[in-house]
């Protein structure tokens, strides 16, 4: 029996100007087109065959390192992209894809007092991030409201994520973190309320 040969793929969505990059590949910035049948194809994104976990976590480590981060005055190291991380199954002797598992680091939703002390480009950062964000979120709703228009053209983000949310086999679960701090409530309700659609 052959066993499927597992790819690797890691792609940063930085908002701030609305670009993908590929964090496996120098931060090269990539294309994100749609092909005849409404596939989403990431023009020149570099894929790595791994073989082991320590492969794949020593992959992980190098994205995180080289992606997009700043400081605001909620947070010392905040995420400035969104991240995409891929374990891509393939059939060996054809190259078809068998399946594929993401995970998406959606870098947080900014409140205007988070980034009222940082410089104008945080600030812009932080606008394109829940711009990105309110996208998926319009997706996500349109998901719920069964033969709906999904309006993944929205943002980068959405048109990279399309297929995790399309297919009879697609699943999708939101991980959602909080701040246990009281100072925090209203932030973390939101946080949840959004996590919940």
């Amino acid at each position: 029996m052959q066993y499927p040969s597992i790819h690797i793929n890691l792609i940063t969505h930085n908002p701030c100007p609305p670009m993908v990059f590929d964090l496996l590949n120098k931060k090269a910035k990539l294309r994100v087109l749609e092909d005849a049948k409404g596939q989403v194809q990431i023009v020149g994104l570099r894929e790595e065959e791994v073989n082991s976990v320590d492969c794949v976590l020593k992959l992980l480590q190098h994205g995180a390192h080289i992606r997009t981060s700043g400081q605001t005055s909620a947070n010392q190291h905040s995420s400035r992209s969104h991240a995409v991380f891929q374990l891509i199954l393939k059939k060996q002797s054809t190259g078809k894809i068998h399946g594929k598992f993401s995970l998406i680091d959606l870098a947080g939703n900014e409140r205007g007092v988070d980034t009222s002390s940082s410089d104008r480009h945080t600030r812009m950062e932080g606008a394109e991030i829940n711009k990105s964000l309110l996208a998926l979120k319009e997706c996500i709703r349109a998901l719920g409201r069964r033969g709906a228009h999904l309006p993944f053209r929205a943002s980068k983000l959405t048109q990279v994520l399309r297929d995790s949310f399309i297919g009879d086999r697609s699943r999708t679960c939101m991980i959602a973190m909080i701040s246990p701090g009281m100072s925090s409530c209203e932030h973390t309700l939101n946080t949840l309320r959004y996590a919940d659609r």
